[in-house]
């Protein structure tokens, strides 16, 4: 398992470990069913509090992505609703896009980007 933190981003280490888990479920990097490591040893290996992993699971279960197994821990587990995952996805775009209009990105380069973006998850 493979993740990148970066101590100097704006965004709260809890955030990246989310972002992180659910970037390696979409490129196939983590599977149905596959078991995450322990906070403790995942808070060891990146160097970060154990209550900051602990927070990320939690969050990762409330949104679909893990359950959380007294016996096995964190295991991925994917079960958002389809309809609940892109209302979620287009409340994500909504700010996301309206930045880009405000740097006069035009639709035709939202597109490619998107498509550029999906392909690359297509591939893994």
């Amino acid at each position: 398992m493979t993740i990148e933190i970066d101590f100097n981003s704006d965004d709260a280490i809890y955030l990246q470990l989310c972002n992180q888990i659910i970037l390696g479920i979409a490129t196939s990097q983590f599977h149905e069913g596959e078991q995450l490591p322990s906070v403790r040893t995942l808070a060891e290996a990146i160097g970060i509090n154990m209550h900051t992993v602990n927070k990320a699971y939690s969050i990762l279960q409330r949104e679909g992505f893990v359950k959380i197994d007294r016996r096995k821990g964190a295991v991925i587990a994917v079960d958002i609703d389809k309809l609940q995952a892109l209302e979620e996805a287009k409340q994500g775009l909504e700010a996301v896009l309206a930045r880009a209009l405000c740097k006069n990105i035009s639709r035709n380069e939202i597109h490619n980007l998107i498509d550029q973006i999906y392909d690359d998850y297509s591939r893994i």
